[in-house]
């Protein structure tokens, strides 16, 4: 063995007879030797079903080859190096660093019968994984594999359990751990490197092996980027450097709290005012139905044609402008699919701007007993069209915002404008969505006043969505998809370079006689008040659960967290410029900020917001008290000023005092202080 090499400073090749190990930055990034190859090469063909946004998948797998011989040809800004077995097969990797230092492992596979790769990237019995975008049951992802693809979260999305295997036996919907609505092909691992491939295939981050992470791409290439830094701080400063980084929220979030309130001006108007004679803060109204409704047996739906609905909603445009005279916003709802039995629909037909089908026509998707079609964001024309919906129909109207919904549900049988496959373009087809709706605010002069909120997304979502929400979880207290699996989604996606994360207060599905209770809603609305945003939905089933004007307790409970939240406005827009300014996130895992505290590696549940907040959600019904972790610091409990060390503690926790600790020595010590007199 013998290091080949290069001019580039942090890079070694160290290599031998069919064998070499790359190391960058004094991390082993590859390890390959006859025996034990790095690189697979193979051929499959997909088999891809949707329905409803609920996909399966399957390969039907030709072979899995593996390339043991290896040819390293040194140049003067790195290597490339020919794997091949026999004289037939070969894939080659060419190995740079760029002019920012990060490391570039740009893979091809040669062979154009073979359309899977497998590359397996050197790893550490003691490695810890995060990121991969959004995943609700797993933070430390080691030890499992992640296919990543951009679907429905799945119902359930534990297969041991009674609901899944119900939402399973009625339409494959019960979903799996792994199933999101925001999958990165983006992780970080505790050797303080990240590593991105820039790829929308499907793939699959398979953590398992103790010695190797294999990495599986369905496609013939692929390019990975990694960087390396001596904390997790300057690491997330890197990644979001790369993929880009969120915005400054509009100042009115901090507020109070976002309605979510349907049925038409003047039901908005009652429950509007009935909060706010509560002493509630609401900074907006968040009307789902603006356009109209659609009733299905899954409950009320919206009506997908992005049009005002004067019907339901009578002189809208006059009473958005006075609610925002007394500091409460009005935002709506928009996806980008349009309803066929629908005006918009037949103007996107007619102009051309719908995905086609095999034969030539326009493509219908099924979404639950209607139709709808797709609007061709690869044709510039369509995209252009649809920019111009949204600034005409929900800005010049004086929207505030919106939910932009889906973007996951790109069938891959579908044909595209650019001539990519819809397979390809599936994955990446949630951030041309997000970046529609950015560029419809930038080019209307709205960027900072105007807020969207997004489920779904992908690699660069981080550039251009401004706020994401943890989609449609489940109105019950379960692991996978209850209040508590929020959390680590937004850890992970922290660790993937989004920072701004929220929920709907209360949760959003409700089926298979599930009812969200006013315990439930209560005690999610003391998590959210610990958030970047404060925003209510009725759910699916509005009648089947409790709703923030459920009773004069409830609307006394939002009083006092919309309190506790205002309060902390200069605290939570700190956290949110550093973000803006770093890749920061404002919800963070413990050990960005106690990294030698061994056991912050393994929590999932628990959580700093900003840096002097330690907050530990209730997520069990009929808990009055509730065990945490505190690293070593001297943290003041929120609500009784009782000082603690480190270590783990058991804590009085009724509702409306969640468990949370500030520092001792923290900057806004007197303002937490304060919240013992609320």
């Amino acid at each position: 063995m013998s290091t080949l090499q290069t001019t580039i400073p942090h890079l070694e090749l160290i290599a031998g007879n069919n064998e070499f190990s790359l190391i960058y930055k004094h991390r082993t990034i590859l390890r390959h030797t006859a025996e034990m190859p790095c690189l697979w090469i193979g051929g499959g063909e997909a088999d891809i079903e949707m329905f409803r946004g609920n996909f399966s998948i399957k390969d039907r797998l030709n072979e899995k080859i593996a390339l043991r011989d290896v040819a390293v040809t040194a140049q003067s800004d790195g290597w490339t190096l020919r794997f091949s077995r026999g004289d037939i097969l070969s894939a080659t990797l060419r190995v740079t660093c760029d002019e920012n230092d990060r490391l570039q492992v740009q893979l091809q596979n040669a062979d154009q019968a073979h359309n899977r790769i497998w590359l397996r990237l050197a790893a550490q019995v003691e490695d810890h994984i995060y990121g991969c975008g959004e995943q609700f049951s797993y933070f430390d992802l080691r030890g499992k594999p992640f296919p990543l693809w951009t679907s429905e979260q799945g119902v359930g999305r534990n297969k041991q359990t009674y609901v899944t295997w119900q939402a399973d036996c009625k339409e494959n919907a019960g979903g799996d751990y792994y199933w999101t609505f925001f999958p990165q092909p983006t992780f970080v691992s505790t050797q303080k490197y990240y590593c991105h491939v820039d790829n929308s295939c499907y793939m699959n981050f398979d953590f398992s092996a103790p010695d190797y992470h294999e990495l599986a791409f369905w496609e013939d290439n692929a390019t990975l980027s990694f960087e390396c830094a001596d904390n997790y701080i300057s690491l997330l400063e890197k990644l979001t450097a790369l993929l880009g980084r969120q915005p400054e929220l509009p100042d009115w979030v901090y507020d109070g709290v976002t309605l979510g309130i349907q049925g038409g001006t003047e039901v908005c108007q009652k429950k509007l005012d009935a909060m706010r004679d509560g002493g509630v803060k609401v900074n907006g109204i968040w009307a789902q139905d603006w356009s109209g409704i659609r009733m299905t047996s899954f409950g009320k739906r919206v009506m997908w044609n992005w049009e005002w609905s004067r019907d339901l909603y009578p002189q809208l445009d006059t009473r958005i402008a006075q609610w925002k005279t007394q500091g409460v916003q009005f935002l709506s709802y928009i996806n980008p699919y349009v309803a066929n039995d629908r005006e918009l629909c037949a103007e996107a037909s007619a102009r051309g701007y719908l995905t086609k089908d095999a034969r030539g026509g326009d493509y219908h998707v099924e979404f639950g007993e209607f139709y709808a079609g797709v609007v061709d964001l690869t044709n510039p024309e369509a995209y252009d069209w649809f920019k111009n919906v949204i600034k005409k129909n929900l800005i010049e109207l004086g929207c505030s915002g919106w939910m932009a919904d889906f973007g996951e549900y790109l069938p891959t049988d579908t044909f595209l404008h650019n001539g990519v496959s819809a397979e390809i373009m599936h994955n990446a087809w949630p951030a041309l969505w997000a970046k529609c709706n950015y560029e419809a605010l930038e080019e209307t002069g709205k960027l900072g006043e105007i807020l969207f909120f997004m489920r779904a997304g992908y690699t660069h979502s981080q550039k251009y969505s401004l706020m994401m929400w943890a989609g449609d979880q489940n109105v019950d207290w379960s692991l996978d998809d209850g209040l508590a699996s929020v959390v680590p989604a937004a850890l992970s996606l922290a660790m993937s370079g989004h920072g701004l994360h929220h929920s709907d207060i209360g949760g959003y599905t409700t089926l298979f006689e599930m009812k969200r209770s006013k315990e439930l809603l209560l005690r999610w609305c003391d998590f959210s008040a610990f958030t970047p945003m404060m925003r209510t939905h009725e759910g699916n089933r509005p009648g089947d659960n409790w709703q923030f004007d459920g009773d004069g307790e409830t609307i006394a409970h939002f009083a006092r967290m919309t309190e506790i939240f205002t309060r902390m406005k200069p605290y939570i827009k700190q956290a949110v410029a550093q973000n803006t300014r770093s890749g920061l996130p404002v919800m963070r895992p413990l050990f960005l900020h106690y990294e030698d505290d061994a056991r912050t590696y393994s929590l999932k549940y628990q959580y700093l917001f900003g840096r002097d907040l330690l907050v530990a959600p209730v997520f069990e019904e009929g808990r009055r008290d509730w065990t945490l972790y505190l690293p070593q610091d001297t943290w003041i409990n929120l609500w009784t000023g009782e000082t603690c060390g480190g270590g783990e503690i058991t804590v009085d926790a009724p509702l409306g005092k969640p468990p949370v600790f500030y520092r001792a020595d923290s900057e806004w010590a007197a303002l937490f202080s304060s919240f013992r007199h609320i």
